[in-house]
């Protein structure tokens, strides 16, 4: 049963329409767990995310759903889970990671996280949102290299934000063109084509950081 459901959740997506049939203002509740799971637990990055989002808000143009609750709603639901991966992670801390897996937690990688979340942490945690996966990991290791969560929230909501406006209205507007709808793939590959450049532009950052790192140290 257990294999039946994760397989469900994580093509909910494919099955949207069936269940506005069956459970009509419900689906609602049902979108707003699922994007807050995927965002707000670390071992929940394989649910759906970007292509979740896009099709509600292709599903919102054709009268099955309100676009407007749509944006408040998984908007809040983005940033309460990141909120709750962020206070995940802070709870633990690298130190108990240390503590308790030696061989995967170095001691300093505490001070390197901490260090790098102080100069790259915001541009992580927006950038992140648009990673499957890396979303998902982002906030949690916030939380671990202590970033101030006034300051963290100010991005996670920036990002949140971002997020669910580029995919809900990007289906909103382009979901039922019908190019778009024969090659929904193509458009998911389009999207990881420009996230994979956000990421090789933020792990030049991090090679960036890790050498001044290494420079300032050898002196």
């Amino acid at each position: 049963m257990l294999p039946d459901l994760l397989g469900f959740l994580i093509h909910i997506d494919e099955h949207l329409v069936t269940l506005i049939g069956e459970y009509g203002l419900w689906v609602y509740v049902i979108l707003f767990l699922v994007i807050f799971v995927e965002t707000g637990l670390v071992v929940t990055p394989f649910l759906p995310g970007d292509s979740l989002l896009f099709i509600t808000g292709a599903l919102a143009a054709q009268g099955f759903l309100s676009v407007e609750v749509l944006l408040v709603l998984l908007t809040v639901a983005a940033v309460a889970g990141d909120s709750l991966n962020y206070w995940i992670g802070k709870s633990c801390g690298m130190n108990l990671l240390y503590e308790k897996y030696p061989t995967l937690f170095k001691k300093n990688y505490c001070d390197l996280t901490c260090r790098f979340y102080e100069k790259y942490g915001g541009v992580t945690i927006i950038v992140a949102r648009f990673v499957p996966y890396l979303r998902t990991f982002a906030p949690f290791l916030a939380g671990v290299g202590t970033m101030e969560y006034r300051r963290f929230l100010a991005y996670n909501a920036s990002g949140g934000i971002a997020w669910i406006l580029v995919f809900v209205l990007g289906g909103y507007f382009f979901g039922n063109i019908p190019l778009v709808a024969d090659h929904f793939d193509l458009v998911m590959y389009a999207v990881a084509a420009i996230t994979l450049i956000a990421i090789i532009s933020m792990v030049s950052g991090v090679i960036h950081y890790l050498r001044e790192k290494g420079s300032c140290d050898g002196r």
